[in-house]
């Protein structure tokens, strides 16, 4: 019975997968993708539950963040985009007049923001537009609004605006944004906070990655301090 049981279990070792019995590698810089954001004018990205990237200039310059983050699919990209308004009014520059708003994204795998994405104002104004008597309107932030398990269905999806409605500055000329569009709430211009998800599925360029995810967990190949690169010629920024 004993034979029995240990040539079951030597059958069951070769029919798993090589990928299954071996321990996973470390990840390398290649294995991430260029994430390319443009916010006006500040905003807060996150991507399966974790924060990746802040907007270092909370208003102006406007600028452009590019960093580097490893994905794995299905993928929940969350972004908080941040009007830079008075929090009381809604208006902008000591409360003079009313600014706009605006997102855009792209990564390096191919995915890009545009009227698909979910959002929801989180805080408004000045209400109908009264520069005279200026308030906000506002609703509570969901919490773990930014994890992968939120329920987003009942949000509105994101509306699109072009490139003139919102004005981008130089930095957004300097980076590649192709195929993405501008998107924000309803109201560009009286919507001042507001919450962008989406799930990805899969790589929209079609290149499988691998899932680096649980490394924690685990012990990879090539341990040790480091990533095991050492002498490992630099790549270009293709992606």
């Amino acid at each position: 019975m004993k034979r029995i049981f240990a040539l079951a279990a030597i059958l069951l070792v070769h029919a798993l997968p090589a990928a299954a019995q071996a321990p996973p590698r470390k990840p390398r810089i290649d294995d991430t993708i260029r994430a390319n954001v443009y916010a006006d004018n500040s905003f807060k990205l996150y991507i399966n539950g974790e924060l990746v990237a802040v907007d270092s200039i909370p208003f102006v310059p406007h600028n452009v963040v590019s960093v580097d983050v490893l994905p794995a699919y299905p993928m929940t990209i969350a972004v908080m985009g941040i009007d830079n308004a008075d929090p009381k009014t809604g208006m902008e520059y000591a409360n003079t007049s009313i600014g706009d708003g605006g997102l855009i994204l792209k990564l390096g795998d191919g995915t890009v923001t545009n009227a698909t994405w979910k959002a929801k104002k989180i805080s408004w104004g000045p209400i109908n537009g009264d520069v005279k008597n200026p308030r906000i309107g506002s609703t509570a932030i969901p919490n773990d609004w930014y994890a992968v398990d939120f329920d987003d269905s009942e949000w509105p999806n994101a509306t699109e605006f072009t490139e003139e409605e919102v004005g981008p500055k130089a930095p957004f000329f300097e980076h590649d944004f192709e195929g993405a569009k501008f998107i924000w709430s309803g109201d560009v211009k009286l919507d001042n906070v507001v919450l962008f998800r989406t799930v990805v599925p899969s790589p929209p360029d079609g290149k499988q990655r691998p899932d680096f995810r649980g490394l924690t967990d685990v012990v990879p190949q090539g341990g040790g301090r480091g990533g095991g690169n050492r002498g490992q010629r630099p790549r270009g920024r293709g992606n």
